[in-house]
C-alpha cells in the first residue's frame, strides 16, 4: 500500500531546503537516499546522483557553494499525490565571479516514512550553464551552419 505524505511535510522540507538549512534538510533524508540533479557535470559539478544522506549533505554543504551561492529557492508549484510529490522553483544564485545566476527547475521526489528516499532534479542546464558560463552557448557561426539543414513544412 502507498503511504500517504502530507503537504505539511512536503512544505516543511521544502522550508529547510530553501533555507540550506542543511541540518535540518538531514532530518528529513532517508540513509539510503538517491538524489540526482541532471545537468552537464564538466561545467556544473554537483549535477550526477548522490547515494545516501551524507553524500546527499555534502553536496549542500560543500558542492553546491563551489559553484555559486544560492540566495533564494522559490517553490513555484507543488502537487503531493501518495507518496510522491513533485515542484516546479526557480533559484536564484550568486556566481563566483559576482554575476547574478537564476534558472527554473522540478524536483519529483519519492517518501518513505516521512523522509526523502529519491529524489530528481532536472534543471534547465542550458539556461544555467549559460549563466555561469558568462556567454551564450549558440554563436552566430553555429546557427549559419545549420542554415542548409532546415526544411520548411
Amino acid at each position: 500500500m502507498t503511504e500517504q505524505i502530507t503537504r505539511a511535510l512536503v512544505e516543511a522540507f521544502y522550508e529547510a531546503y530553501a533555507a540550506r538549512d542543511a541540518d535540518t534538510v538531514g532530518e528529513f533524508l532517508d540513509e539510503n537516499v538517491e538524489w540526482t540533479i541532471s545537468g552537464p557535470v564538466d561545467v556544473l559539478p554537483f549535477c550526477g546522483t548522490r547515494h545516501g544522506k551524507a553524500a546527499v549533505l555534502d553536496l549542500i554543504r560543500r558542492e553546491v557553494p563551489a559553484v555559486f551561492r544560492i540566495q533564494s529557492f522559490v517553490v513555484d508549484a507543488m502537487l503531493v499525490d501518495g507518496e510522491r510529490a513533485a515542484t516546479l522553483a526557480r533559484l536564484t544564485a550568486r556566481g563566483i565571479d559576482g554575476r547574478t545566476i537564476s534558472y527554473r527547475l522540478s524536483h519529483f521526489a519519492r517518501f518513505r516514512d516521512g523522509k526523502v528516499v529519491e529524489n530528481l532534479s532536472l534543471i534547465d542546464s542550458f539556461n544555467a550553464v549559460e549563466q555561469v558560463l558568462g556567454h551564450s552557448l549558440t554563436t552566430q557561426e553555429d546557427t549559419q551552419a545549420y542554415l542548409g539543414e532546415l526544411i520548411a513544412v
